[in-house]
C-alpha cells in the first residue's frame, strides 16, 4: 500500500477492487499490511497506550452470563468505546475516517449490502497474561453487523512466543485462517455465522481497534424486533 501521506481515492479504490472485495467474496476475509505507515501507525499506538495507562480500558462485557462460567474464561480483554472525536484521539479518528472511505468503496461491489453506518470503535487490550477470547460469532442473530474490521498495533510480534493469533474458521471450509496481530495490519471479515473466530491466548500486551459496519436493512429490522419485544415485555399501558 502506498505511504499514507500520498494515499488518494484512486489508491483506496484500487485496494478495494483488487484486494479486499475479491478476498471477501472468495474466502470471507481479507487483510492489508502497512495500512497507515509507520508515522501515523505510531501515533495511533501512542494514543491507545495512553488510554491504557490512564485506566480508560475496562473489562470487556459478555452479551449473556452462563452460571459457573467466569467472564475471563470467555474473554480476557480490556476495552473502551470511542467515536474518535474525543480529545487525544485525533490519530484514531484519522484511521477510522480512512477505513470508512475504504469500506464505502468496497460496499459498492458487495452485492445487495447497504452499508451506511458503523459502530463506535472498540479499543482493546489483551494484557499478556494468557488472556484470549473463545470461539464465537460476532453477529449470530442478524443484529445488522455485516463486516468486522480490526486494526492491529503490535510491534515486533512473534506469534510462536506471544500467541494472540486471530483464528478464523470459515464456514464449510476444511481449513482455518491464522492471522497474526501485526503492527499496521487491517483485517476484514464477514461478521455473521460464516466466520466463527477466536483470539488465542496472548502472552504479551496485544492492542487492536475493531469497528463493525452495518447492513442498513438488517439493522433496521433488528431495531424493530427489539422495540416490539420491549413493548411486549412492558405489557399493556
Amino acid at each position: 500500500m502506498p505511504c499514507i501521506e500520498h494515499v488518494s481515492d484512486s489508491d483506496l479504490e484500487r485496494l478495494a477492487l483488487e484486494r479486499v472485495v475479491p478476498a471477501l467474496q472468495l474466502y470471507g476475509f481479507s487483510y492489508v499490511d502497512g495500512f497507515l505507515g509507520k508515522v501515523v501507525g505510531d501515533a495511533v499506538l501512542e494514543q491507545v497506550t495512553d488510554m491504557h495507562r490512564s485506566g480508560a480500558l475496562q473489562d470487556g462485557r459478555l452479551a449473556g452470563s452462563v452460571p459457573g462460567v467466569h467472564r475471563r474464561d470467555i474473554r480476557g480483554d480490556k476495552i473502551a468505546w470511542v467515536s474518535g472525536s474525543e480529545r487525544g484521539c485525533e490519530a484514531i479518528s484519522f484511521l477510522l475516517n480512512l477505513i470508512d472511505k475504504l469500506v464505502s468503496m468496497c460496499a459498492r461491489h458487495l452485492g445487495n449490502k447497504a452499508i451506511r453506518e458503523r459502530s463506535k470503535a472498540m479499543v482493546a487490550c489483551y494484557p499478556g497474561n494468557g488472556a484470549g477470547y473463545v470461539k464465537h460469532v460476532d453477529n449470530p442473530n442478524c443484529d445488522g453487523r455485516c463486516i468486522t474490521c480490526i486494526y492491529y498495533l503490535n510491534r515486533n510480534w512473534n506469534a510462536k512466543e506471544h500467541g494472540g493469533v486471530l483464528r478464523i474458521f470459515p464456514e464449510g471450509k476444511s481449513y482455518v485462517a491464522d492471522i497474526k496481530p501485526l503492527f499496521d495490519r487491517l483485517v476484514f471479515f464477514w461478521s455473521d455465522r460464516r466466520n466463527p473466530h477466536e483470539v488465542q491466548p496472548s502472552y504479551a500486551t496485544r492492542y487492536a481497534i475493531t469497528v463493525w459496519y452495518f447492513d442498513s436493512e438488517e439493522r433496521a429490522e433488528a431495531k424493530q424486533r427489539y422495540l416490539t419485544a420491549s413493548k411486549q415485555e412492558a405489557g399493556p399501558s
